[in-house]
């Protein structure tokens, strides 16, 4: 049992949420030592704002030492309720943003990978046309899985999310941005790599070895549609990448992400007319409540830059 004492918190304060922002890039850094560049302040004095975080809270909530940095099961619950404790302070700072009626705050956005090479995004400018609108405000990129920014956006911890559509929560609000295509990729070394005139199809495909991403997503959706066997799973499409330069796999990409590649002679389209597929990225915002005036901004930024919604 880690508890220590009772927990003498009492009133919330600003040093109680400083020493909690502490904790947060602590955990999401992997320690102390790698928290120094993000916070800017010594190893000695992280250590001490944690210790003074556990002795607040009566909680021992991570072990430190030459084992390495690891949270105990309640510095998982402490950290879990931090996130949502911090969401809504922002929000409320926000709130308080839009009753001065002035765009300014923090903006929390997270994408899916590999949106920057699309050439049917259009992103970067949506974040120039925002900056012209909210230039007081400080914005935050994240790049995740589809789960992950799902449900960052429907607990606070992200204003607003761009991802691929490949179901609907009824907790979120969908804006369609852009498409993108997927073909299948296999590299050099593969037998299917040299196989140019062969008419190969999705009966073919289910008798290879693919690597597809291990999570909800259109990929996953595929493989289930058209009966594949995954025979390597991958954490992103870096991964995805990765296998398929092995000469091992094949596996499905972004035909822009692929394009570097495919110029060095690394690996090559497979039956591009038949063995591909496209998605269609959205927006994502929370129903309810509302988005505030700065999320409104850059959702209508990314609107503007996509030809409406």
């Amino acid at each position: 049992m880690q508890v220590k004492n009772v927990a003498v918190l009492g009133q919330l304060g600003d040093a109680d949420l400083r020493l909690l922002r502490v904790f947060k890039s602590v955990v999401e850094c992997g320690g102390m030592a790698s928290a120094e560049l993000e916070l800017n302040i010594a190893m000695s004095t992280i250590s001490r704002h944690v210790k003074d975080l556990e002795t607040r809270l009566g909680l021992v909530l991570c072990r430190r030492g030459r084992g390495g940095f690891a949270l105990t099961p309640e510095g998982e619950q402490v950290y879990d309720a931090a996130l949502r404790l911090l969401a809504a302070t922002d929000a409320f700072r926000g709130s308080l943003h839009d009753i001065h009626r002035r765009l300014g705050g923090d903006l929390h956005v997270a994408l899916f990978e590999k949106t920057a090479s699309n050439p049917e995004a259009h992103i970067a400018e949506a974040v120039a046309r925002f900056r012209q609108t909210a230039p007081q405000a400080t914005l935050h990129l994240h790049v995740g899985t589809i789960g992950m920014i799902e449900r960052g956006v429907i607990d606070g911890r992200y204003h607003l999310g761009v991802i691929p559509e490949h179901r609907h929560s009824e907790t979120l609000a969908y804006h369609e941005l852009f498409g993108e295509t997927m073909q299948l990729y296999a590299g050099r070394g593969h037998p299917w790599f040299d196989a140019h005139d062969e008419p190969l199809g999705w009966d073919d495909l289910r008798q290879q070895d693919l690597a597809a991403l291990g999570y909800h997503s259109p990929n996953m959706a595929l493989t289930h549609l058209r009966r594949l066997e995954r025979r390597a799973t991958a954490s992103d499409q870096e991964a995805v990448a990765t296998l398929v330069l092995s000469g091992a796999f094949v596996g499905f990409l972004p035909d822009h992400y692929a394009e570097g590649f495919v110029r060095a002679g690394r690996m090559r389209a497979v039956a591009p007319e038949v063995l591909r597929y496209t998605c269609r990225f959205s927006a994502i915002v929370r129903q309810s409540p509302a988005p505030l005036r700065l999320t409104q901004a850059f959702l209508d930024a990314l609107g503007a830059e996509h030809g409406g919604f």
